[in-house]
């Protein structure tokens, strides 16, 4: 009778899914810091695996689909979904931004104030002097 050696199939198959899962991982790692969409086509032609077994893990499909999604709202941004700024923080520094325009929209009307009064007073001086001129020719 032959000895049992399941054991030593079961293991080899446990440590190739293992590593099959490392490199799905990795993919999808290196698509997203890389700025590229990630799509399950994509993870599985670098992972060097099946849409199929992709498909069939789902933490892996999950993930998939977080960043495809995260991209399609971004698909300008290279940066990696992480790194990217929550809507929360962007409406934050819109309206920030919103604030320093009115501000500035504000001193804007000053200073056009200060300078309309200023023109107005030069005009003003000038037309002086001309009719002081005028006087001293005539006399």
């Amino acid at each position: 009778m032959r000895a049992d050696n399941s054991q030593h199939i079961v293991n080899a198959a446990r440590r190739r899914s293992q590593y099959t899962r490392a490199k799905a991982v990795q993919a999808l790692r290196s698509l997203d810091a890389a700025g590229e969409p990630v799509t399950f086509e994509g993870v599985a032609k670098q992972a060097g695996v099946s849409r199929s077994w992709l498909d069939g893990q789902p933490d892996l499909r999950a993930e998939v689909e977080r960043l495809r999604a995260a991209h399609r709202r971004a698909p300008s941004s290279t940066l990696p979904v992480r790194q990217r700024a929550s809507d929360a923080s962007l409406l934050r520094r819109l309206e920030a931004a919103n604030a320093r325009f009115q501000q500035l929209a504000e001193e804007n009307r000053g200073l056009r104030d200060q300078l309309a009064r200023a023109l107005g007073e030069q005009r003003a001086d000038r037309i002086t002097r001309i009719e002081r001129r005028e006087d001293d020719e005539y006399r």
